[in-house]
C-alpha cells in the first residue's frame, strides 16, 4: 500500500547514540518504514528537527507523526513538541522493555538477539498504532 507523502504517518526514533535502547528505537523503526508498514510510514532524522531543517519542520508540522524514544528522557517527543510537530503517538522502548523483562539488549553497534527481538516488539505495536491512525 502506498500513501501519498500527506497521508503517510511519520516515524521517528531517538538519537540514542551509544545506548542500547537507542539502537532498540531505530530499528524498529527502520523494520517499520522499510518492511511492515512501507508505504505508509517514513522517518526522518532527529538532528535535522533539532537543527531546524526547513523541509523536515514543514514535513513534520503538516503530517501525522509518532515519536518512539529509547529513554524516559523522551528527546524526539519532546523536540516534536517543540518545533510544533503534529505529535499523534508516542512509544518509550524502556516500556516495552518492562513488559519484555527477560529480553536485555546489550550491544549498541549491532544489535544482539535480545536487541532485535525488542525492537520487533517496538514495531509490532507502533504498526498498529499506524493502522489506527490511517482508519481513522
Amino acid at each position: 500500500m502506498k500513501a501519498s507523502p500527506s497521508e503517510r504517518v511519520i516515524v521517528v526514533p531517538c538519537s540514542g547514540i551509544g545506548k542500547p535502547l537507542g539502537s532498540v528505537s531505530r530499528e524498529a523503526v527502520y523494520e517499520l518504514v522499510e518492511n511492515t508498514r512501507k508505504g505508509v510510514t517514513e522517518t526522518i532524522c532527529l538532528a535535522l528537527l533539532v537543527s531546524g531543517d526547513k523541509e523536515t519542520l514543514q514535513l513534520v508540522r503538516n503530517s501525522r507523526c509518532i515519536a518512539v524514544d529509547g529513554c524516559p528522557m523522551q528527546c524526539a517527543e519532546k523536540n516534536l513538541k517543540h518545533v510544533g510537530g503534529n505529535l499523534v503517538a508516542s512509544f518509550r522502548v524502556v516500556d516495552a522493555l518492562k513488559q519484555n523483562k527477560k529480553l536485555k539488549p546489550k550491544s549498541v553497534t549491532f544489535l544482539d538477539r535480545d536487541g532485535l527481538e525488542l525492537a520487533a516488539a517496538v514495531a509490532s505495536q507502533v504498526a498498529r498504532k499506524v493502522d489506527e491512525i490511517l482508519t481513522e
